[in-house]
């Protein structure tokens, strides 16, 4: 196994980081972007209660499958299937159809499946990794008109106030979800996955935590982005957590700012779901963070402003524990990340 793991030197960026590790880019899969969460649901209409309540619309539905979307580009940010409760996995979007191909040659992929019925259609290529959890990869669907987008508030500091004679309103309401953030998985086999997703895509580290044990510092977190070179994209798009049982942690969807964020936690709070953590302000990643159950016992996830890296941003390590999730919020649930 390479040595994804080690503590590397301080300002190692990616391209030190795979010299480093002896990562090929060339045989990769190029991922462009997340595009997509898939999970399987008893009850399609509480469900779809639900993701309207958190922001999402339904851009079409059947018997049994629903696709929901945001105001971006996506054709649709949500995937929900009828029957037995399962997670189905992340689906990002990738360069070439050739990319789907070299999918298929992998352990565990399926055929290239033509998404006759889905919005926007394209083709689909299903991964199985080495602890079982999916992950789906996409090419050739059709961008959807994005908007309307919301209005970008202009904001009174104690230096200068340039909003004049005009008020802030707001309308009470689901925070309206843009597009797909991120998604994490709690693993028994954390550096298996790190290996296969770092190896088998365009996946880099942003971000290790760390324990030290016996005078030696051992990896047991990771917040990945995806490596699209100079150009800029969110911190992470996907996270590993070492954990005791292997399970989909949560997945996470932007919205526009914090006072959307803080109108849909009350719109929801008011209609009787369960908040698991938020409003918070995250420390990796800087987003603001509010999580939920959905009516499956799902955790999702709205967040704001967070960061973007690229290929010369150092990787980062630090101490894992409580406090390395938040620089303020509610307190954190002790079993948050079991």
């Amino acid at each position: 196994m390479l040595d994804l793991l080690a503590i590397g030197p301080e300002q190692e960026n990616v391209q030190t980081w795979r010299k480093r590790c002896g990562i090929s880019t060339e045989s990769q899969i190029r991922l462009v972007k997340l595009s997509h969460m898939r999970y399987q649901h008893t009850e399609l209409d509480t469900i779809s209660a639900f993701l309207l309540d958190f922001g999402m619309t339904v851009a079409k539905r059947t018997d049994d499958e629903v696709w929901f979307r945001g105001y971006g580009t996506d054709q649709y940010v949500y995937y929900a299937k009828k029957g037995p409760k399962a997670f189905l996995g992340g689906t990002f979007e990738v360069e070439s159809f050739h990319d789907l191909e070299r999918a298929t040659k992998l352990a565990g992929a399926s055929a290239i499946e033509e998404l006759t019925n889905a919005p926007g259609g394209g083709h689909m290529v299903h991964v199985t990794d080495p602890d079982g959890f999916l992950i789906n990869l996409l090419f050739g669907q059709t961008p959807a008109p994005a908007g309307p987008f919301p209005e970008k508030l202009t904001y009174n500091y104690e230096d200068k106030k340039p909003r004049v004679r005009m008020f802030q309103r707001f309308t009470p309401g689901p925070a309206a979800v843009h597009k797909l953030g991120h998604y994490g998985l709690c693993t028994t086999q954390f550096e298996s996955l790190v290996q296969f997703y770092t190896t088998n895509f365009n996946i880099v580290p942003t971000d290790y935590l760390y324990v030290s044990e016996d005078n030696r510092k051992r990896n047991v977190g990771l917040f990945a982005h995806i490596d699209r070179g100079e150009e800029n994209v969110d911190h992470h798009c996907f996270f590993l957590n070492a954990n005791s049982s292997s399970h989909v942690h949560h997945c996470s969807f932007e919205v526009h700012d914090f006072d959307t964020q803080s109108l849909g936690h009350h719109w929801l709070a008011g209609k009787g779901y369960k908040s698991v953590w938020g409003v918070g302000r995250h420390i990796l990643g800087s987003q603001i963070f509010d999580y939920w159950w959905d009516t499956s016992g799902n955790m999702v996830e709205h967040y704001a402003d967070g960061d973007l890296v690229n290929e010369q941003t150092p990787i980062g390590y630090g101490l894992a524990g409580d406090e390395s999730l938040a620089v303020w919020g509610p307190e954190l649930p002790p079993w948050f990340l079991q």
